[in-house]
């Protein structure tokens, strides 16, 4: 069996910054799951005027239970429009009902779900969120379809959304139900789906209501949207540097993302021998997912350098599977290793990727295995040696105990949160003020300092006796120990060094999500495209649900 490669190796915000989508995506495994049990869909209420103000209820049905998105919709004036947290009004608001809300739950919803943090839901709600209309692609759209018309595919494609979210908040936001009321539900093992389930319905929602208005402005001169049309489309996010200390604050949770992933590029390594329909699947793929990358856009510098790496490592992987031997003992190892010599590691994660897709077997399974369940992992262990506890921070941060933390380059950066904006915020400590309100999200620094400490006791001095002189280390020791059963929580690269990029952050948790065409808007924010490609809730199936993440090639 092939070993899960080095955290050392994945676990560099340049690699983080890297990953694609896959298999594992939490999306992914919500479509599939939803074909494989044969949930059903009913829109149970649309109450939305001719000019978009109203409510509409979608209901989803699964084995056991059903889910419910209540969707507001609103005629919000231009100027009152934005993107940020603090603001106060949106196109349309959403909750996640558990269940089917009565009209006594739609009356409470509505005083409060059109607020968004100025409100207050309950325990029967599962997620908050809100989102705005791509503006021009929405008018056009209206305007086209009104006059029987489908809009311009071309103006379509470059945006690839009519909404998008500024927020899918879950897990206690403003009195929702807590993780612990729905973490042993079948369907909601896996982490984030009621976000994902959320966001599939305000999909379908939105396809709904863009064919209402354009109904209501067209009569009977207006059509609906092409079925082809609609499915390109998908639900657009934009995402900034609150989402970005996740990955730091959680690091259990995500070193079980990233070791899933890691144990599937193993096990697929380790597969002696490759079918053809395992290797007519991957030629398949690797022709659509190319497709989708030639479609990829983006006008900031860091993406379009990342973007035509990407192309010219395509080329190079094309050029080589011409000649690639599939049949030849382990080829899925021998692929592997040809790549780490030829292609950057965008080229190289984009590769895993697509090597997992005909593996549903082997690979699907591992899904279960990324919510967070080790309760423990906040308890620190006193009795511990001192010299355990020193070989585990240099397990962890092995890396970091040799950085001069004295250099200004390496802790130029703070983060804080604004109090004006109320949203986690990146700046210079050198340059602003800011030094004495930073939040502890530099463990890399915080490591070599306990590291250092821990050095003046003796070796079979405990952990407690170590806290006991020393408790500001306690954080520190309590991510030590996690390496014992977490070696992918930490991050091998420095969260405040002068050139830290945040993007690459987001982007490592958004491609569990399952997000594609990562558009930076700046290095620390980030616009991006959810279900393009997906079948409606309604047109899912076992034939469709797999791979609809991949563009059809062209024939």
């Amino acid at each position: 069996m092939i070993e899960r490669r080095s955290p050392d190796v994945v676990m560099t915000l340049e690699r983080l910054g890297s990953l694609h989508q896959s298999r594992l995506s939490f999306m992914r495994q919500l479509t599939r799951r939803i074909a494989r049990e044969g949930w059903s869909f009913h829109t149970h209420a649309f109450n939305i005027d001719a000019n978009g103000v109203g409510h509409a209820v979608y209901t989803a049905k699964g084995p056991e239970r059903l889910y419910s998105l209540v969707a507001f919709a609103h005629d919000l004036p231009p100027e009152l429009r934005s993107d940020r947290v603090i603001a106060t009004a949106w196109d349309a608001t959403f909750t996640l009902f558990d269940g089917v809300p009565t009209v006594a739950d739609i009356e409470r919803l509505s005083q409060n779900i059109p607020l968004q943090e100025a409100g207050r839901v309950s325990e029967s709600e599962l997620t908050v969120s809100r989102a705005n209309r791509s503006v021009r692609l929405w008018d056009h759209c209206v305007e086209a379809l009104a006059s029987g018309n489908q809009p311009d595919p071309a103006q379509l494609d470059a945006v690839g959304y009519l909404m998008r979210t500024t927020a899918v908040y879950g897990s206690g936001k403003l009195g929702a139900a807590d993780r612990e009321v729905i973490a042993n539900r079948p369907e909601m093992q896996a982490p984030f789906q009621a976000e994902m389930l959320t966001v599939y319905l305000i999909r379908w929602f939105v396809r709904d209501l863009i064919e209402h208005m354009a109904r209501s402005k067209g009569g009977e001169a207006a059509v609906k949207l092409d079925r082809v049309i609609a499915a390109r489309l998908g639900i657009g996010n934009s995402t900034g540097l609150g989402m970005a200390p996740f990955i730091v604050n959680h690091p259990v949770l995500f070193n079980n993302w990233i070791m899933a992933r890691e144990e599937a590029i193993a096990r697929v390594r380790s597969v002696e021998r490759a079918s053809p329909d395992e290797i007519a699947c991957f030629n398949d793929l690797v022709a659509r997912a190319e497709k989708s990358v030639q479609a990829w856009y983006s006008e900031h510098p860091i993406q379009i350098e990342k973007l035509a790496e990407l192309g010219a490592d395509i080329a190079t992987l094309l050029q080589r599977l011409k000649g690639f031997d599939f049949h030849s003992e382990r080829p899925w190892d021998a692929l592997w290793n040809w790549a780490e010599n030829h292609l950057t590691s965008e080229g190289q994660e984009w590769l895993a990727s697509l090597m997992l897709e005909p593996y549903g077997e082997l690979v699907d399974g591992l899904g279960t295995c990324m919510a967070d369940s080790h309760t423990q992992a906040n308890i620190v262990d006193g009795s511990m040696p001192v010299s355990e506890l020193l070989s585990l921070i240099e397990q962890s941060f092995g890396w970091a105990l040799d950085v001069d933390w004295n250099a200004p380059e390496h802790t130029a950066m703070a983060w804080y949160v604004s109090e004006e904006k109320l949203e986690p915020r990146l700046g210079n400590r050198f340059e602003e003020p800011i030094a004495a309100y930073e939040q502890p999200l530099a463990p890399a620094r915080d490591a070599a300092d306990a590291y250092r400490k821990a050095q003046a006791f003796g070796r079979d001095e405990t952990t407690a006796d170590f806290l006991t002189r020393h408790p500001d280390c306690r954080h520190t020791v309590r991510r030590a120990q996690m390496a014992r059963f977490a070696p992918y929580a930490e991050i091998r690269s420095n969260t405040i060094a002068h050139d830290i990029l945040p993007i690459n952050m987001l982007r490592a948790k958004l491609s569990f999500f399952g997000v594609t065409h990562f558009d930076p808007r700046s290095d620390r924010w980030v616009r991006v495209c959810m279900y393009a490609g997906a079948p409606y809730p309604t047109e899912l199936s076992a034939q469709n649900c797999e791979h609809w993440i991949y563009p059809e090639a062209a024939s």
